[in-house]
């Protein structure tokens, strides 16, 4: 049985200065998708980003799948 494995690259230690251009490097050396950590500073004790930087990876041409882990309470105000 022949599988096709899926890589799912983190931005979470990128650079946001230049985090279209680190994530369209991470898609050419081969992610199929991006990992994107949402912590709101209350379920756990990190904040992080939210939905305006996948609306922005968006805007910058990245159409691969986003994996997005929602690490937040309530879920439903997202």
């Amino acid at each position: 049985m022949n599988q096709k494995k899926e890589i799912s690259a983190s931005i979470l230690s990128a650079n946001f200065a230049k985090l279209g251009e680190e994530v369209k490097s991470v898609i050419q050396a081969g992610a199929s998708r991006i990992h994107i950590d949402v912590m709101d500073n209350h379920y756990v004790p990190n904040l992080t980003v939210g939905p305006l930087v996948c609306q922005a990876l968006r805007a910058e041409g990245i159409m691969v799948p986003l994996d997005v882990h929602l690490m937040v309470e309530p879920v439903d105000a997202l």
